[in-house]
């Protein structure tokens, strides 16, 4: 097993439904572009209240992905 380097990244995701699925649509959208993506961590959680209710959850999350070897 050879050693690695990883760079971590900021993302936020946004979604109507659940946090779970903010989570979800920041990692998907990044796996379009990026490549080695193997952990994320949750940094904060943030809502917009509408009437009363939760209309809007966000989740700002930061993503490691592995550097390529270069040889």
């Amino acid at each position: 097993m050879s050693d690695h380097v990883y760079k971590k990244v900021e993302l936020i995701g946004s979604s109507t439904v659940s946090v779970t699925e903010a989570i979800e649509t920041a990692i998907v959208r990044a796996s379009k572009t990026m490549r080695n993506l193997e952990w994320f961590e949750v940094d904060q959680i943030r809502g917009h209240v509408k009437d009363g209710a939760v209309a809007h959850y966000q989740v700002v999350i930061k993503v490691g992905f592995r550097i390529e070897d270069t040889q």
